[in-house]
Parts: structure tokens; C-alpha cells; sequence
């Protein structure tokens, strides 16, 4: 969150709508400040010099912003004990939480809140991750939108979004074990690869995630509930991991004593080791100095690469933020695809 005032003369005079096609930064402008008087800006207000914008936006486009509109305003909004709704006496800012089936999957632009309420948008909070609240957003059951308006005008959005809170106890778990049926049925199928006389399947791991990300995708499109209480949200993720880890440790640790009391013994764990470290920290190094990636995104890129969400977990409790978070979803499922189908390729070429 953060503050400008418009001092470039390419935007003066220009609506917001125009000022928003020009630029490839997203940013939502929240409140617009002009002689004193403050008022929830639509796309087809004006900018005008002089005028103060609070604009949200993902901080690598705030030094962008500040080209674009003129002049950063030197005040720190993101600081937990800021009062909002005594920031002005007219306008309060309220989370609400979609509840209707009817929202779901549906985009933030056709429902045209502002246009109808006068209200704005600023923030959309979806499963501990903000979101931008872009026109093109498509909502999801059990998301948290922060709205800044008249009191009046917040209640008619309740009404639409539902804010029923107690709806969403039902954990919609029909669909989770729907989806990893159907998974699991796709990681069965061969498929075949050319240039490899054997078909490759996806296996038990590779078939729910590309079910899972096509359910995450197109699921609320066709308005499928994929919510889940945050509780059975936990409970499927510590079953999930307890089983990973009894799995693991019933296939490595059958002959691990075994294994390293032989002579090549310490010539597995040294190979597995630099297998394993080195092309780790060659990742990091090149991430953080030559694609300038924050600490907490070369953190969840290493855990995802490696599969290993214990590690992410301690990376969660450790960095502020949800980077690790992000970075690990969308590194994992393109490293788990590409160990199952890599590992089946290798074994058919070698034998």
C-alpha cells in the first residue's frame, strides 16, 4: 500500500481507465484525495495535479508507479496499527467473505460492484495469499475481499457476496477425493513418448497434481467448490505428509544400515550428496545475484525442487510473507512431472 501524488503531466487529465491500458503494472487506486475531500475513485474518474492516490500494488511495481504517476508520498502504509475506518469519516473498509455458490468463478469485473455501490476493491485474501484485486479475477467460494465505501453501500455487497460465514463450515471434501480418484485413474494411463518404444505413466504422485492443478484452474470456471475449511485443509495436509514420510521410511530405511556398512557404502551417500547439494546452491546462487529473486522465493524454489515440505514449512514459520509459499507451489508440480516421466525415461534407455 502505498502513496502518490500525481505530478506527471502524461496522466493529468487522463481516467483512470486510460492510465491502467497504458501501463503493464497491475495496481488497484483505493482512495483518491483532491482539496481535502476523499472519495473511492472509478475507472472513469480523472486525475487531476496535485491529487493524492492510495494505490495497492506488489512492491517491484511501486518504483515503476512513481514514474508513472510523479511523486512517492514518504508515509508507511502497510504498518498493522494504522485505523482505517477513522482514516475518514464517510468511508469504512470491511472484509467480506464470499459465501454464495452463485460467485463462484465468477470474474470481479461482471459483477460491477463499483459501478453499482461506489465501492472499491483494493485486496482479495484466498487461502493466506493476497491477491490484487484485478477486474479479471475470478473468485472463489471463501474468499476474503477487503472493501473500502460508505457504510450503506458495504451492506448492499454483504447481501451480494453473502458473508455468511457459517456456511462455509462444510468442508466440501466430495470434491478433494473426487479429484484424487480421477487422479489416479490419469497416473494409471500410458501415454506414449516418441522415440520410446515403452509407454510412460504419470504414476501415483504425477497424476493427482495435474488433476489437482487442472481442478484449481477450470474448477471454479464451470463453478465446481473446491473450498475447504482451513481445519480439513490442515488435516489433508499432515495426512499427507505423515504418510510421505512413513512411505519414505519404510523404502529407505529397510536396508540403510546395510547399505552403508558395505565399501561403496559412503560412495552412495557422497554421490547422493552432491546430487542432491550441489545443484541446490548453484540454483540459489544464480537466482538471488543474476534474477534478483527474494530471499523467500529462492527458499520455497529449493523446497519445491526437492519435494520436501517440511522444509517448506520451517521457511513459512521463518520469512515473512507468502513467498515460499507461491514459489513452491509453482515449482513443485514441474519438478514431480518431470521426476516421474525423467526417472521412467532413464530406466528404459539404460536397459
Amino acid at each position: 500500500i502505498v502513496e502518490f501524488k500525481i505530478s506527471n503531466p502524461g496522466v493529468v487529465g487522463k481516467s483512470i481507465r486510460d492510465v491502467a491500458a497504458y501501463s503493464h503494472h497491475h495496481f488497484v487506486i483505493s482512495r483518491l484525495w483532491r482539496a481535502g475531500q476523499v472519495s473511492i475513485p472509478t475507472s472513469d474518474s480523472t486525475l487531476e495535479s496535485g491529487d493524492l492516490v492510495l494505490v495497492i500494488t506488489s512492491p517491484d511495481d511501486v518504483q515503476a508507479l512513481e514514474l508513472l504517476f510523479g511523486e512517492r508520498v514518504q508515509k508507511d502504509w502497510n504498518t498493522h496499527d494504522i485505523d482505517w475506518n477513522a482514516l475518514d469519516s464517510q468511508l469504512i473498509s470491511r472484509s467480506i467473505i464470499v459465501t454464495r455458490p452463485e460467485i463462484n468463478g465468477r470474474k470481479l469485473s461482471s459483477l460491477r460492484l463499483r459501478n453499482l455501490y461506489g465501492i472499491n476493491i483494493s485486496r482479495v485474501h484466498r487461502s493466506g495469499v493476497q491477491l490484487l484485486a484485478t477486474p479479471d479475477l475470478t473468485l472463489q467460494l471463501g474468499d476474503s475481499l477487503t472493501v473500502v465505501g460508505e457504510a450503506q453501500a458495504i451492506e448492499g455487497v454483504e447481501k451480494i457476496l453473502g458473508n455468511a460465514v457459517k456456511q462455509l463450515d462444510e468442508p466440501n471434501l466430495i470434491p478433494v477425493f473426487i479429484g484424487l480418484l480421477l487422479g489416479l485413474l490419469l497416473g494409471s494411463i500410458p501415454f506414449a513418448v516418441p522415440g520410446i518404444s515403452l509407454p510412460v505413466k504419470l504414476g501415483l504422485a504425477g497424476g493427482p497434481i495435474i488433476l489437482g492443478i487442472l481442478i484449481g484452474t477450470f474448477g471454479p470456471r464451470i463453478h465446481i467448490v473446491t473450498y475447504t475449511t482451513l481445519s480439513a485443509n490442515l488435516m489433508l495436509r499432515a495426512l499427507g505428509l505423515s504418510l510421505y514420510l512413513a512411505c519414505l521410511g519404510l523404502e529407505a530405511g529397510a536396508h540403510f544400515v546395510e547399505t552403508i556398512m558395505r565399501p561403496e557404502g559412503m560412495l552412495w551417500i557422497g554421490l547422493g550428496f552432491l546430487l542432491t547439494f550441489v545443484p541446490i546452491v548453484i540454483v540459489a546462487a544464480l537466482s538471488l545475484r543474476f534474477f534478483k529473486l527474494d530471499f523467500g522465493q529462492v527458499a520455497g524454489i529449493m523446497c519445491g525442487s526437492m519435494a520436501n515440505p517440511m522444509a517448506l514449512n520451517y521457511a513459512n514459520d521463518s520469512i515473512p510473507g507468502d513467498h515460499p509459499a507461491v514459489a513452491y507451489a509453482t515449482v513443485y508440480p514441474v519438478c514431480m512431472f518431470l521426476r516421474v516421466i525423467i526417472i521412467q525415461i532413464l530406466i528404459m534407455c539404460l536397459i
